[in-house]
C-alpha cells in the first residue's frame, strides 16, 4: 500500500471503531440514553472521519460547475438521510464507499505496479567515452549516435548500440519480461533498458537516446490512456447523460408526489409526508451512483494492459486490447517474425575436402563483404580469417565472388558463377540458399545457408489454434519452394509467396475481405517494408527486440522478445478483459435498474441502498481485479 492507501485504512478503521458502538446504541441493542441532538454530533464524527475528502469533492465540482458525479450524489444522499434522522445509514454509505474506493485504489495500484516496472528502464545518466579515454557522466539525452559509452556492471543500458568490447550477462526482465539472463559479446546488439549484470562492456550506439527502445516503450505506456476502448467511450458518454438524469428524478421524487398528495387531502403532516418521499430520493440517490460502471470498465483494461506488459507484451491502447480480443486471422511475415531473421549453415554437401577446409576457402573469399550471407560463412568458419592470404577479389552482381586464394583461383557463389569458373555444380535438394564452391575450376561441393524457425514458432500456431484462430497465413517474398517448406514445418493454415510489399498489402485486404461479423484480423510483422501492412491490418504486431523502428511505430502491439508465443497469450488476456467488463457492465445496470424501481416505490430502504451501490462497487472491483491474473491462461 501506498501512503495515500494506508491513509484512507487508518481513515476507514477509526470510523469503523466510532460507527458500530454508537449503531448498537441508536439502534437500542445497547441501552444507553443519548439525545437527538448529542447521538448527531457523535455520529458526526465517524461521517466526517472518512467522508471529509469526498464532501470537499462535492463543493469543488459545484463551485466549478461540474457537479454532476458520484461525490455528488454520495454527499447529497448521505447528507439528507442524517438530516432526515436517519444517522446510522448515512454514515454507513459513506463508510462503504471509501471502502469501495480503497479496494479500486489498490487494484489500480496492482496493475501499475506492472507498468510501472517498465518505466523503471529509464536510465539516469550515460558515462561517455572521451577522446583521451575518460569517461564522463552525461545526461542520455547529451549522447550522439556513433559516441563510445561505457556500462559498468549493475547498470542500465542507456542507449541501443553494439557491443565493440566486453562480455557481460543482460538482465532483460523489463524490457521482455523474460527473467532468463542473456549473454552479450563483442558485436552483439544490445538494448536501452537492459541492466548489465556482469562484466564492463564498451559500446557504440546506434541511436539517440530519444529514439531507443527504452524511450520508446516508456512513449507507449505513457500514451496508452489516451486511446479508450468503444466500452470506455460508451461508459463516459453514459455517465455525462446519466447523472444529471438520476439528479433529477431523484428531485421530482422528493418533491412531486408530497405536493400532489397535500394538494389531494392526503391525511398526515406535511413534513411527514415531505420526509417520506425525501429519503425516498435520498435512497434513490444512492443506489443510482454510477461507481461499479465508471470505475471498474476503465480498470478492467487498465490491468489489462498491466498483464500483458507483465509478459512482455506492449499494449497502445485498450482500444486495440478490444480489438484483438476479437481476431479470428492472423497473417504473419516469415522473415524475422516466423524465423529467426539470421542465416546459419546448416549442410555442406559433395566436397572432396573436409568440411572446415571447405567453409574456411569460403570464408576467406567472403572476407571482404558484409552480406548477410557471407557473415554466415565467416560465422560457421569459427575465427576471423586470415585477408593477407586473399587477393585479386572480384564480386560479380548476380553471380557471387572470385579471389585468389593461397595462389589457388577461388569462385564462391551460384549456378551461374559455377559455368564462369567451368565447374558442373550439383544440384542441391536441400531448402535454403545453396553457396557453390569451385577451386581452380574443379568443383568442391557446396554449403546449405538457411534460416532457422523461432524455438517457439509450431507451439505458437498450435496455441492460437486453441485460442479461437481460425486462420494463420504466412506472407513472404521468399522463393515458393521455401515458402512451401517453412509453411509446412511451423503448421500455418496457408501461404502465399514471392510478394512484394505492395503485394502483402493487397494480400491481407484479400484477407481482410474473408473475415466475417465482428472478425478483425492482425498481422505480424518485423521489418521496415511490413510498416504499411501493419497499419493496414486490423491489429498490428510488431516483433519489438529486432523490429524496425518503422515497423514499431506503426504497430498497435509490441512484442519485447520478439516471441510468437505471445500473441496467443495476448489475445487469451484481452478475451479475458472483455469478458469481465461485460459481466460488470450487465451486473452492475441489472442490479441498479431493479433496487431504482423498488426506492422510487418505497421498498428499498437504504441499506438496499448500500448494497446495491457500494456492494455492487466491490464486487465488480474484485471482479475487475482478475485481469491482473494470467496464470489461468
Amino acid at each position: 500500500m501506498n501512503k495515500k492507501q494506508k491513509n484512507l485504512l487508518i481513515r476507514i478503521i477509526v470510523a469503523t471503531a466510532f460507527f458500530i458502538p454508537l449503531y448498537l446504541i441508536s439502534e437500542g441493542i445497547v441501552k444507553v440514553k443519548l439525545p437527538h441532538y448529542a447521538l448527531l454530533l457523535l455520529f458526526l464524527i465517524p461521517y466526517l472521519t472518512v467522508g471529509h475528502d469526498i464532501i470537499r469533492k462535492a463543493l469543488l465540482g459545484i463551485k466549478n460547475r461540474q457537479m454532476f458525479d458520484e461525490h455528488f450524489l454520495m454527499t447529497v444522499a448521505t447528507a439528507g438521510a442524517i438530516v432526515l434522522g436517519e444517522y446510522g445509514e448515512g454514515v454507513a454509505v459513506m463508510l462503504l464507499y471509501q471502502v469501495g474506493e480503497l479496494f479500486q485504489s489498490y487494484a489500480v495500484g496492482k496493475s501499475r505496479k506492472n507498468i510501472a516496472d517498465l518505466m523503471d528502464i529509464r536510465p539516469d545518466y550515460a558515462n561517455l567515452e572521451q577522446e583521451n579515454g575518460d569517461t564522463e557522466t552525461v545526461d542520455p539525452d547529451d549522447v550522439e549516435t556513433g559516441s563510445i559509452i561505457v556500462v559498468n556492471p549493475g547498470e542500465k543500458v542507456p542507449i541501443d548500440g553494439i557491443v565493440i568490447e566486453g562480455d557481460s550477462v543482460l538482465n532483460t526482465s523489463a524490457l521482455t519480461g523474460e527473467s532468463k539472463p542473456v549473454e552479450i559479446s563483442e558485436g552483439g546488439r544490445i538494448l536501452s533498458g537492459s541492466i548489465n549484470m556482469t562484466g564492463v562492456l564498451r559500446i557504440r550506439t546506434t541511436a539517440e537516446f530519444e529514439e531507443s527502445t527504452a524511450s520508446k516503450i516508456l512513449d507507449l505506456v505513457e500514451n496508452a490512456s489516451s486511446k479508450k476502448s468503444k466500452s470506455e467511450n460508451f461508459i463516459s458518454k453514459f455517465a455525462r447523460v446519466y447523472t444529471p438524469a438520476v439528479c433529477y428524478a431523484a428531485l421530482a421524487i422528493a418533491l412531486v408526489p408530497p405536493l400532489f398528495l397535500i394538494a389531494s387531502g392526503s391525511p398526515g403532516p406535511a413534513s411527514a409526508i415531505f420526509g417520506d418521499w425525501i429519503f425516498r430520493a435520498c435512497t434513490f440517490l444512492v443506489i443510482s451512483c454510477p461507481c461499479a460502471v465508471v470505475i471498474s470498465i476503465p480498470l478492467s483494461f487498465f490491468a489489462g494492459i498491466g498483464a500483458a506488459s507483465k509478459e512482455g507484451v506492449l499494449v497502445k491502447g485498450s482500444n486495440y486490447l478490444e480489438t484483438l480480443s476479437n481476431v479470428r486471422v492472423v497473417a504473419f511475415d516469415k522473415t524475422g517474425t516466423i524465423t529467426k531473421g539470421t542465416f546459419n549453415v546448416t549442410a555442406v554437401h559433395h566436397s572432396p575436402v573436409d568440411e572446415k577446409t571447405l567453409l574456411e576457402y569460403a570464408a576467406l573469399v567472403e572476407s571482404h563483404s558484409s552480406h548477410p550471407i557471407s557473415q554466415s560463412l565467416r560465422a560457421a568458419y569459427g575465427k576471423e580469417p586470415d585477408k593477407s592470404r586473399v587477393s585479386d577479389v572480384q564480386e560479380i552482381s548476380g553471380e557471387g565472388v572470385i579471389a585468389t586464394v593461397d595462389g589457388k583461383s577461388v569462385a564462391v557463389g551460384n549456378d551461374k558463377m559455377m559455368e564462369r569458373a567451368g565447374a558442373e555444380a550439383i544440384e542441391c535438394h536441400h531448402t535454403g540458399t545453396i553457396i557453390h564452391i569451385a577451386v581452380d575450376g574443379e568443383y568442391y561441393g557446396h554449403i546449405v545457408i538457411s534460416d532457422e524457425l523461432k524455438p517457439t514458432a509450431k507451439q505458437a500456431m498450435k496455441e492460437l489454434s486453441r485460442a479461437g484462430v481460425r486462420k494463420t497465413v504466412m506472407l513472404t517474398g521468399d522463393s515458393e519452394k521455401v515458402a512451401a517448406n517453412v509453411a509446412e514445418e511451423v503448421g500455418v493454415t496457408e501461404h502465399r509467396a514471392e510478394l512484394l510489399p505492395a503485394d502483402k498489402v493487397t494480400a491481407v485486404e484479400d484477407l481482410l475481405k474473408s473475415c466475417t461479423g465482428n472478425e478483425k484480423l492482425a498481422f505480424v510483422g518485423d521489418g521496415i517494408n511490413d510498416a504499411p501492412v501493419l497499419s493496414r491490418a486490423d491489429i498490428g504486431i510488431a516483433m519489438g527486440a529486432l523490429g524496425s523502428d518503422a515497423a514499431i511505430e506503426a504497430a498497435d502491439i509490441v512484442l519485447m522478445d520478439d516471441d510468437p508465443l505471445k500473441i496467443s497469450k495476448a489475445i487469451k488476456i484481452s478475451r479475458k478483459c472483455l469478458g469481465i467488463v461485460k459481466q460488470n457492465i450487465i451486473f452492475s445496470l441489472g442490479v441498479k435498474a431493479v433496487c431504482l424501481v423498488l426506492a422510487a416505490l418505497g421498498i428499498a430502504n437504504m441499506w438496499i441502498a448500500v448494497i446495491a451501490d457500494v456492494g455492487v462497487m466491490i464486487l465488480a472491483v474484485l471482479n475487475a481485479m482478475r485481469c491482473m491474473f494470467t496464470k489461468d491462461l
